[in-house]
């Protein structure tokens, strides 16, 4: 269900969150305790970075919030949370059930990375390849159980290849992030108290409405509380994997990816 709702919600925020940018300006702000920062990073790895980039300087769905003015103006939330909390219904952005304490701790990480984009050499090719490769590998076929879907054989052949390192390490952490990918639509089948099932992907889903394209590609809306809704995400196990991952492991497992030539 994430990766849905957050790459409607990239899509929306193009639009307001960069309305501004081009007068942006960074400015030298004093930077959060490193603590807050930390769990802003995770909060914001799980709520913004399928369309914003891990490092939140923007995606294909999703501007870069570096330079964005909602983003540089912002003071431990105060205008950032109304946004999150808020969202664009209408529009197919989800408002976020966040803590105050969450949002100030994304508040932290975002002043953080502006505070960082003001020197140019903060994201080093050297910084970003410091993992292990044979860890990564061993994380690939072992824990992390990649090994199940791909192959570096296979359809992972050639990938270093094709992808500069940032490229990579976006691409598995999000692998339907950006545009023009070839992954698998989630798909449901949703089952009405009377009548017949009605399966078709998934174009979305909240608390209270599910929205399906069937095979005729009609869109079919339904209440939830009168459907039970089973989901089919072929990326599931990617979304599982974020919630797993240490700082270690995507480093080595972004060391063993820049091997498959």
């Amino acid at each position: 269900m994430l990766p849905v709702l957050q790459r409607r919600a990239g899509l929306v925020a193009v639009a307001l969150w960069t309305a501004s940018l081009a007068s942006a300006q960074l400015i030298s702000r004093p930077i959060p305790p490193a603590d807050a920062v930390e769990r802003g990073k995770k909060e914001f790895v799980i709520q913004c970075a399928s369309c914003h980039g891990a490092d939140a300087r923007g995606e294909d769905d999703g501007p870069d919030l570096v330079r964005s003015v909602i983003v540089l103006d912002d003071e431990r939330g105060s205008l950032i949370g109304p946004v999150l909390r808020k969202g664009f219904p209408n529009e197919g952005m989800p408002g976020f059930d966040l803590s105050d304490a969450q949002i100030q701790d994304l508040s932290a990480f975002l002043r953080e990375r502006t505070q960082a984009a003001i020197n140019r050499n903060a994201y080093p090719l050297k910084d970003l390849l410091t993992g292990d490769a044979e860890a990564g590998a061993a994380f690939f076929n072992g824990a992390g159980r990649c090994n199940t879907c791909h192959s570096p054989t296979g359809d992972l052949a050639g990938l270093a290849s094709r992808f500069q390192p940032a490229q990579l390490q976006t691409r598995f952490l999000y692998p339907r992030g950006g545009r023009g990918g070839t992954a698998k639509p989630t798909t449901a089948t949703v089952t009405p108290r009377t009548g017949p099932t009605v399966s078709g992907t998934l174009e979305f889903i909240d608390d209270f409405t599910v929205v399906l394209r069937d095979t005729e590609g009609y869109n079919r809306s339904f209440s939830r509380d009168a459907v039970k809704v089973d989901i089919q995400d072929p990326l599931a196990a990617h979304a599982q994997l974020l919630k797993q991952y240490t700082d270690k492991n995507m480093h080595d497992v972004l060391a063993y990816l820049v091997t498959l030539k």
